[in-house]
């Protein structure tokens, strides 16, 4: 005997709206309030808003100093890339250039994310593999506590203790490794304003920065991995090599990046410990002078003329442009578009 087959498809009527697979149908007859969806337009539109506004306050204030920095660039009678000197005294002589003022902000923090690396993937890695849960948030949030001193606090620590310590480190680098550009003479013997100590405070003021970032990566391993290496008689340090580290790896790079970006635009420690040299640079770690931050800082007091003001502003519009950069690569590594 054949059975009849219903082929009405579902409707409404008959057992309320249909649904996914594994999706749970909401019971006959429910429909969605208006209030709900007047709320959810709402906050569509709230964070849709945020978003927008953001973007385009980076963007005016990008526009800002273009405005700003365009009539000093046409008047500057040196090349603005490749003059060594920033000289804004003489309203009606402008000379002013970005080479060195780059040389050494690209020098300290670099030196300061070299330094800072190493030191904070140990860290991570203790934190999440080796410490204990009883100790491992305490020294955490004490890690963390780096970002909350100011900076003018590190810039007093660099200047006064920090430099005295380090001297017999810079002189034993200078007296068996001089022949290395990095390590010529510069300002030697005195250390209390260079580029050496700089970078060595930035390395500490971005550490909390490029640990956490490291941290909470390398927290979110997959479980399933880290036992399936204990499984075949992994040891630790083989199950971080194996696991931890491959997954982690772009996380860590995007967390240093950040604290690059930390690094270069860092104003009143730098301003304190680098302090600006009469010699041009010469590519040594013994050397001073001034970075982007701290020049327009050492300066603004003296903004009372467009031109020179005009000047400083152009070499806010560079580090602008650069610490742009330097965030937005760190953000397609965080995202998984860059591998590490």
């Amino acid at each position: 005997m054949s059975e009849r087959i219903d082929q009405r498809a579902p409707s409404e009527t008959d057992s309320g709206p249909a649904s996914s697979p594994g999706v749970p149908a909401p019971p006959p007859g429910t429909r969605r309030r208006p209030s709900s969806r007047r709320g959810e337009t709402i906050f569509r539109s709230l964070t849709t808003g945020s978003g927008v506004l953001v973007v385009a306050a980076i963007a005016a204030i990008g526009v800002f100093l273009l405005i700003q920095a365009v009539p000093s660039l046409l008047a500057n009678q040196a090349d603005f890339l490749t003059f060594p000197s920033f000289n804004t005294g003489d309203p009606d002589n402008l000379a002013f250039g970005i080479r060195d003022i780059f040389l050494v902000t690209m020098f300290s923090s670099v030196f300061a994310l070299v330094l800072a690396m190493p030191i904070a993937l140990g860290v991570a890695l203790f934190l999440t593999n080796y410490a204990p849960r009883a100790l491992a948030r305490p020294f955490a949030y004490i890690v963390d506590l780096l970002a909350a001193v100011p900076s003018i606090i590190y810039g007093l620590w660099g200047i006064l203790v920090l430099a005295p310590a380090i001297l017999p480190i810079a002189e034993w680098l200078n007296a068996n490794l001089g022949w290395i550009f990095l390590f010529a003479d510069g300002n030697l013997p005195v250390l209390s304003g260079t580029i050496f100590t700089g970078g060595v405070v930035l390395a500490v003021m971005i550490l909390p920065i490029v640990t956490a970032v490291t941290r909470e990566v390398f927290a979110q391993t997959p479980r399933f991995q880290i036992e399936a290496a204990k499984a075949l008689g992994a040891t630790r340090w083989e199950v971080i090599k194996m696991a931890t580290l491959p997954y982690g790896r772009s996380g860590y790079i995007a967390g240093s990046m950040l604290g690059l970006g930390r690094a270069l635009g860092e104003t009143i420690a730098v301003l304190i410990v680098i302090r600006a040299s009469t010699s041009p640079m010469g590519f040594s770690l013994f050397d001073g002078g001034y970075t982007f931050a701290s020049l327009i800082a050492s300066a603004a007091s003296e903004f009372s003329q467009p031109l020179p003001t005009g000047a400083y502003i152009s070499a806010g519009l560079v580090l602008f442009v650069l610490t742009f950069i330097v965030n937005a690569l760190a953000r397609l590594i965080a995202g998984g578009k860059v591998n590490g």
